[in-house]
């Protein structure tokens, strides 16, 4: 899968480890992810998406944050929650909000299948054992979709290896080095002020 990875990416994983700044950041994750998907989503279900989509990505950011306990890199452990979203895009059928063309979704799978069944994550279900307790608000799915899929968002192609987009464009293999120099600053939401 392709992703992109910056100052604000670095800052974030700092971030997100740190009680008080990691909530504030959590929540600014969580409400960004949800209005970048939301603008993917075909927008006569944007409404009745939105708050499953809030609870989800609130659960990928434990993922996020155990696959980094795990000694995963930051690019793989942001991957693997990216990953988990495209799961539950392609059960839901609302694959105009994929990232990855649906017939990667097993190949996706397998690169982390071990850290997947070791936490219950599967495609069928994507949350495993991050799912909240209280569960999930449901969304309605649109399956006729998987029929003849459409997914403009998706880049296909990436599915053997985390490539990252770094800040000069340049794509690499595995993502970049952690900078010595991160600012907990720089992670999104922790200054109010801080714009997207």
């Amino acid at each position: 899968m392709k992703i992109r990875q910056n100052i604000r990416h670095w800052a974030s994983k700092k971030a997100l480890t740190m009680p008080v700044v990691g909530e504030k950041t959590n929540d600014w994750l969580v409400s960004l992810h949800t209005r970048v998907f939301l603008d993917k989503s075909d927008e006569r279900y944007v409404e009745e998406r939105r708050a499953h989509l809030e609870d989800f990505f609130d659960a990928t950011m434990d993922t996020y944050v155990a696959a980094l306990e795990e000694g995963f890199p930051e690019a793989e452990a942001r991957e693997i929650t990216h990953i988990q979203a495209n799961f539950d895009f392609y059960n839901h059928g609302w694959t105009e909000m994929m990232e990855f063309p649906v017939d990667e979704v097993e190949a996706h799978y397998e690169r982390y299948e071990t850290f997947f069944e070791r936490h219950g994550i599967s495609i069928d279900d994507p949350l495993g054992e991050f799912r909240p307790a209280e569960g999930s608000r449901e969304a309605p799915s649109t399956p006729e979709k998987l029929d003849d899929p459409e997914h403009p968002h998706a880049e296909g192609g990436f599915a053997d290896d985390v490539y990252v987009e770094t800040e000069d464009g340049e794509v690499v293999v595995g993502g970049g080095e952690e900078p010595d120099d991160v600012d907990v600053e720089d992670a999104p939401g922790v200054d109010e002020a801080q714009s997207d």
